[in-house]
């Protein structure tokens, strides 16, 4: 086939070259018609361009030579050795049977005659840049001669001087044969042209690492995970490298020095000593007890030394500490609170699940603790991870040197999420509702790890479409905050995501003042102590009972009594009407005894945990009668009637 063109304006706008240039013409009218390893031949005379295709050649040896190629690919050399030899024959002026020859001499070690096949593919074809490669491939490994090496390397970038990824290849295969001073050079070109190439920057972890160099690694690595989109064997190697500098970094590094001195700043914005211990027993990884919570002179910082990066751990409660102390400072500091009538709401909602616990054969006490599991890890989910994200933002932006642990303990943080809401045995026997929320808590989580490491650990949490939506919308909502965020704001998005999962009826924020300051643990663990919440004060209903009380009750009614039915009628209200007449007859054995109302410490043995005053005791005594037994309350001749009915109005409110 021959194919002619005049030289003219038009040509130009068939190929894109520069107008008039006729060198750039012919080569790129020569990579235009070439088709595998056959090649045009291309006259330019007197204006006119022509272009002669071995159409025929082509038919003919197209199948063998994509044979040959299959049979190289498979290592199947004894087969492709005779049918490369009679191409040649055949076509003796295509520089890529050559090429292709040269290999499979020189994979069964006859390197002499595959320089000789590499020399005549490079005399058919100058710019074959394969051959041009396995010629320092071979003189490199096999002659020990680098700078012969070199000389076909570096022909290979005439042709090609900003190809990031024949400079790539080259450093890798100089980096293979242990010419490391030399592959860096080629790598570091490499990544000069193409900054965002992970291979260059896994190769170049890797020599770093080797060199003991692992603030380089691990930088290389988690710029590899940054520019890699696939889960391949790049993406796992480079993982590997950042976790393993990593963990070298952190026994290198004085983290210790660097929590302290933040330590004694903070001791100075906040007006108090702060000590730091290792206690094993706390249920979390780490916790901060203000000091005012405990009625001590200093806070105090726990944690396990069990975990990863504890350094960590310690400059996040201290994290915690500051954003309180920012807030306190313009009286902005609020305190999450629950109490048993938000728990009571928590687990009506899930009374489909907590029948079919029953029905499975778990007992009543047990299924009482999983609930209380269930409301205490929702709540603190929706409490610290808002929070966390600002201060996980602080310490990278602001402690660079701590980033090593930082990043080991996210990792481990968000790698116990992915277990904690997809191991089977915890899906199987999760509220569906709740374990949805609690996963998008966690999608939270590692979207920030993405964000500042690179670590995309998103589909390990098996989400929904929904469920990730729902995180990707929280997660910029908290982007908008954190360009200026100002003191308290965190405590807008722990109210916003919890009214978004629809949580929000399950705890209060409300502003703290200096006679109301408890943590979430201290919180949680109070209604832990106290699971019926018998002991547990709400004051905002507090407040609402006491005001109805002044406008509906008269100087005969006993406030406190009234107010005291209330709380057991919503104790009540969720037991079945057997379970409140055994209640009934234990206060009725107290009562045998006799019970003063100005006397405090009675207690039932079925409702661990709390202490009656005296005329709460007499309230639920006469209310557990009033539900359990009514048609026997009369015989108490208790003289609460008119509190009664009162409280019966208060609890409708």
């Amino acid at each position: 086939m021959t194919i002619k063109f005049n030289v003219n304006d038009f040509l130009f706008q068939l190929f894109p070259v520069e107008k008039n240039n006729i060198e750039e013409l012919h080569d790129f009218l020569k990579r235009f018609y070439t088709e595998g390893p056959f090649e045009p031949e291309i006259e330019i005379l007197d204006n006119i361009i022509t272009v002669k295709i071995d159409s025929t050649t082509i038919n003919e040896d197209k199948e063998s030579y994509q044979r040959l190629v299959n049979l190289c690919e498979k290592g199947q050399f004894s087969e492709a050795k005779p049918l490369v030899q009679k191409l040649i024959s055949k076509t003796p002026n295509v520089s890529e049977y050559y090429r292709i020859y040269g290999q499979i001499l020189s994979d069964e070690g006859e390197q002499e005659e595959a320089i000789n096949n590499l020399i005549d593919a490079l005399r058919w074809n100058p710019k074959n840049e394969w051959a041009l490669l396995m010629m320092g491939n071979i003189f490199a490994k096999y002659k020990g001669d680098t700078d012969t090496a070199l000389t076909y390397y570096n022909q290979v970038l005439v042709e090609k001087p900003n190809d990031h990824l024949t400079l790539n290849n080259i450093g890798a295969n100089l980096m293979q044969l242990g010419k490391t001073k030399d592959a860096l050079q080629y790598f570091n070109k490499a990544l000069k042209v193409q900054p965002n190439y992970p291979n260059t920057h896994l190769a170049l972890g890797l020599i770093a690492e080797t060199e003991q160099d692992f603030e380089d690694s691990f930088k290389h690595a988690l710029n590899a995970l940054k520019a890699n989109k696939n889960r391949d064997v790049i993406h796992d190697n480079s993982f590997r490298i950042a976790i393993e500098s990593a963990q070298k970094l952190t026994k290198n590094i004085d983290g210790q020095k660097v929590v302290n001195d933040f330590l004694v700043l903070l001791e100075t914005q906040c007006g108090k000593p702060i000590r730091v211990e290792i206690d094993e027993n706390i249920s979390t990884a780490a916790k901060i007890e203000f000091a005012e919570y405990y009625d001590r002179t200093y806070h105090l910082v726990k944690y396990k030394s069990s975990y990863p990066a504890v350094e960590h751990l310690v400059m996040h409660e201290l994290m915690h500490l500051e954003l309180v102390t920012e807030a306190r400072e313009q009286d902005l500091n609020q305190l999450f609170v629950t109490n048993d009538s938000l728990k009571s709401k928590f687990i009506y909602s899930l009374d489909k699940f907590t029948k079919k616990l029953k029905n499975s054969g778990v007992s009543d006490d047990g299924v009482s603790k999983y609930l209380q599991l269930l409301f205490n890890g929702i709540n603190l989910q929706a409490y610290n991870t808002p929070i966390d994200l600002f201060i996980e933002d602080r310490i990278y932006n602001n402690y660079p040197e701590l980033r090593p642990f930082q990043f080991l303990s996210m990792l481990a943080i968000v790698q116990e999420g992915i277990n904690a809401s997809t191991k089977p045995e915890v899906v199987k026997n999760s509220p569906s509702s709740i374990l949805s929320k609690s996963k998008i808590f966690n999608l939270v989580n590692a979207l920030h790890l993405k964000d500042l490491y690179q670590v995309d650990l998103i589909k390990d949490h098996n989400p929904t479409k929904l469920e990730l939506n729902q995180a990707k919308e929280f997660y910029s909502e908290f982007e908008d905050y954190r360009k200026d965020k100002a003191p308290s704001e965190e405590y807008e998005l722990v109210q916003h995501w919890a009214e978004d999962l629809k949580i929000d009826a399950y705890f209060e924020l409300v502003p703290e003042n200096k006679n109301n300051r408890k943590t979430i643990e201290d919180v949680l663990s109070e209604i832990e102590e106290d699971p019926f919440g018998l002991n547990t004060i709400d004051p905002s209903k507090e407040r609402k009972m006491k005001k109805f009380l002044d406008s509906h009750s008269d100087k005969s009614i006993n406030s406190a009594v009234a107010m005291y039915m209330v709380g057991a009628l919503e104790f009540f209200k969720s037991m079945n009407k057997v379970k409140v007449k055994e209640l009934a007859f234990e206060f009725a054995t107290l009562g045998m005894t006799g019970i003063d109302p100005n006397k405090d410490g009675y207690s039932i043995p079925s409702i661990k945990n709390t202490s009656f005053s005296g005329y709460k005791a007499l309230a639920y005594y006469y209310v557990s009668w009033a539900v359990g037994i009514p048609e026997m309350l009369s015989q108490l001749q208790m003289p609460f009637d008119k509190e009664y009915a009162l409280a019966q109005k208060l609890f409708n409110l």
